[in-house]
């Protein structure tokens, strides 16, 4: 294949590029911008569609990020895939600065006198997931099944994730969604002043080969066939 890398990527290094991309953040986000500013589309609808993508990364929906950005995106008559490149907001190094200051902003809001440290937040966690193991195992089983642990996990954590992040989410997204409008329309101008330059400079150069025909040959330039007016 003429795409296929020389030498596949390993799981480990999969896993490296959650946490840190070839080339450092500032490389990838250059790339996520110019992919931002190229998407063939006006520039409120790529707007719209950052807004929805940002939106839904700054909240906690794992494995649900890219349909409800496409979905919120749509139903916004937004850009999908400018939805989709928005959801990048939310990584392994941002996340876990944003999800504390969330949580600790719901749990101010819901009235939650649990304390909130790195030991409260892993036992949450821990029993959540024993819950949920036990459960599934419990199906096949005689086990009973417990939600002591995933319904205090969804009090104390999921709940306040969720409403502490929708309001800065949706301010922190409104700031992207006026920085793209400007951004992509700067940059489709641009692009179609180039684009009307190097037209340009080729019809230019068609004449002057013309012309420079004309003169060796002695004979009057023929028209195209699919120059206008040929039968």
């Amino acid at each position: 294949m003429v795409f296929k890398r020389r030498q596949p990527r390993g799981w480990w290094s999969w896993f490296r590029q959650m946490f840190y991309p070839d080339g450092g953040f500032r490389r990838a986000t250059r790339y996520m911008i110019h992919r931002m500013r190229r998407l063939p589309d006006e520039p409120h609808r790529i707007a719209r569609g950052v807004f929805a993508g940002c939106l839904i990364g700054f909240l906690p929906l794992p494995g649900l990020q890219f349909v409800g950005a496409a979905g919120l995106a749509w139903l916004m008559r937004g850009n999908i895939l400018a939805a989709l490149i928005g959801t990048f907001n939310s990584n392994p190094v941002t996340t876990p600065f944003f999800a504390v200051a969330a949580i600790s902003l719901g749990h101010w809001m819901l009235g939650i006198q649990t304390p909130l440290t790195a030991e409260a937040i892993g036992m949450a966690f821990a029993e959540a997931g024993g819950d949920l193991w036990g459960n599934v195992m419990a199906i096949f089983t005689d086990r009973p099944a417990h939600w002591g642990g995933l319904l205090n996990f969804w009090r104390t954590i999921y709940v306040p994730y969720f409403i502490g992040a929708l309001l800065p989410g949706i301010v922190l997204s409104l700031g992207f969604y006026y920085a793209t409008i400007p951004l992509v329309r700067a940059y489709q101008k641009s692009r179609a002043a180039k684009s009307r330059e190097r037209g340009e400079r080729r019809r230019k150069l068609r004449a002057a080969l013309a012309d420079a025909k004309h003169r060796l040959t002695g004979k009057p330039e023929t028209p195209d066939d699919d120059s206008p007016g040929t039968p």
